[in-house]
């Protein structure tokens, strides 16, 4: 999947007429119908997503083979993906999160701290989740340019100042 980017995830049926709840990920929620098809990770594909309203966090759609409430029960939270090259280009600040995941993260002074597993925004802002080497408990890094100053996609690396006390010994 990595000429693919998440965009979206279905929510389940939204009535009985195989409309479903869509939540998009993209910084301009309603453009993730412009960016079709949109594959789920088993290989499906949908060549057309029509949006008919709004819902609570996200729309109410339409994609082509989902006609009963069943179908759309079946696609609940499943992962929405398009072609990276449908993608609009992003400024030098600006990543998608398929892109950070798996870089090196190391501190201002060099010393590894572990690999991005995930990326996370439960709404206060975006978090790095990063797997420590050695250890089974993950250390979560605020995503700001405070504590990552700095993201180098082609070496592979992220440069990170952890709060004080984040660090465990």
């Amino acid at each position: 999947m990595t000429d693919r980017v998440i965009v979206g995830r279905v929510g389940g049926a939204f009535g009985v007429k195989g409309e479903l709840r869509l939540k998009s990920f993209c910084a301009d929620p309603a453009a993730i119908a412009d960016y079709t098809p949109l594959y789920t990770q088993d290989g499906r594909t949908f060549a057309q997503v029509v949006l008919t309203g709004q819902a609570k966090n996200g729309f109410t759609a339409r994609l082509d083979g989902v006609v009963t409430k069943e179908d759309a029960d079946a696609l609940r939270n499943v992962d929405l993906y398009a072609d990276r090259a449908v993608m609009p280009s992003l400024p030098d600040d600006e990543y998608y999160y398929a892109d950070l995941i798996g870089l090196t993260v190391l501190d201002t002074g060099g010393a590894m701290l572990g690999t991005v597993r995930n990326v996370m925004d439960h709404g206060a802002g975006d978090l790095l989740e990063v797997m420590v080497p050695g250890q089974s408990d993950t250390l979560l890094l605020p995503f700001t340019q405070e504590v990552v100053p700095t993201v180098d996609l082609s070496a592979g690396k992220i440069i990170a100042d952890p709060p004080l006390g984040s660090l465990s010994e």
